[in-house]
């Protein structure tokens, strides 16, 4: 077996990355939930002053959150070696008009709402191989250009099933170092797709949650672990109906769900009427930011963050196709 890998499904870093500094956008609802104190920059509504249009502003908040993670890090752009980014609009426009703003090496990254775990996962590689000893990752969603692509444009005033989540606006950027104090990134699992044949576009939490569940049990077979191992098991966006299944799937094979949660389910508060909880990329990208600042203040020592993706498009979903659902998994840990 390759040295750096254990088991089936899991890379081991054994040149260990540290995720040393990072920098968050929201909008206002995200920023009137309960983590709202643990972002760095609210925006008063999902248009930056100024801007013609919500992409634009999606674009925005991602150039603003890796700036405000080199800033925390005393950086610049140039310090970084490489930079890999991702979103959810059509050749992950996002990700490629902000990376003209850094002038480095680039890589866009897909994988629907797992983006973020994905960024981590490769430019852990990238470090674990010494190809590099700072990375940059970033995400982000927006929830009217989410909307606009992939289900109605939110004027159209269309009613959403309570099974529907609502895409988060928000953008997060982490740095990865060689070195130094930090989170560190100990592993990483890479999921299969699973499909179980769901084709509701607004039922994208249940299409998931069997990838979810494989990925988690992949880890902790690949590893020798228990749930316990964890001090927190918590996945991208679920949302409510999502991370219930996926509890039922975990029960129904012996595994305990006590320590089990979603970011979904975590960025709103109830009354915030979101249906489901919150999906897209920017749910994890910036609710991470949160379990890190938990992590530094040792109320976890051991998480697991698994995004979890539903890799579908609004051509496949108009033909009727199932949801082919992914998730990759890292794991992280205090130092």
């Amino acid at each position: 077996m390759a040295k750096n890998k254990a088991g089936e499904q899991t890379l081991a870093f054994l040149r260990v990355p540290i995720i040393s500094t990072w920098g968050t956008v929201v909008g206002p609802m995200e920023g009137e939930g309960p983590l709202g104190d643990y972002f760095d920059k609210i925006l008063d509504n999902n248009l930056y002053e100024g801007d013609k249009s919500w992409e634009e502003s999606e674009q925005k908040m991602m150039q603003h959150s890796m700036e405000l993670a080199l800033e925390h890090a005393g950086m610049s752009s140039k310090d970084m070696e490489f930079y890999l980014a991702g979103d959810l609009l059509n050749q992950i426009i996002v990700a490629n008009f902000t990376a003209r703003f850094f002038d480095v090496p680039f890589l866009g990254v897909y994988g629907a709402c797992s983006t973020l775990v994905e960024g981590l996962a490769l430019g852990s590689t990238l470090i674990c191989g010494e190809y590099a000893d700072k990375v940059g990752v970033s995400v982000s969603s927006h929830h009217d250009t989410a909307e606009r692509q992939l289900r109605f444009p939110t004027e159209q005033g269309v009613q959403r099933p309570m099974t529907a989540q609502w895409t988060v606006t928000g953008a997060g950027s982490y740095i990865l170092g060689s070195s130094g104090s930090g989170i560190r990134i100990t592993h990483a699992t890479i999921g299969k797709i699973k499909d179980l044949g769901i084709s509701d576009t607004n039922n994208m939490g249940t299409a998931m949650a069997p990838a979810a569940f494989d990925t988690i049990k992949a880890n902790l077979q690949d590893l020798g672990r228990k749930v316990s191992d964890y001090d927190l098991i918590i996945t991208g966006d679920l949302g409510i109906l999502g991370l219930s299944v996926l509890k039922e799937l975990m029960r129904a094979e012996g595994y305990v769900t006590d320590n089990v949660s979603d970011c979904g389910v975590l960025i709103y508060r109830p009354d915030q009427d979101t249906h489901s909880g919150g999906s897209g990329c920017g749910c994890s990208g910036v609710v991470l930011s949160y379990l890190l600042k938990q992590m530094v203040e040792r109320r976890y020592l051991r998480i697991f963050l698994i995004g979890t993706g539903a890799l579908l498009s609004p051509i496949s979903a108009f033909q009727g196709e199932s949801i082919p659902g992914i998730a990759h998994g890292v794991v992280l840990e205090y130092c």
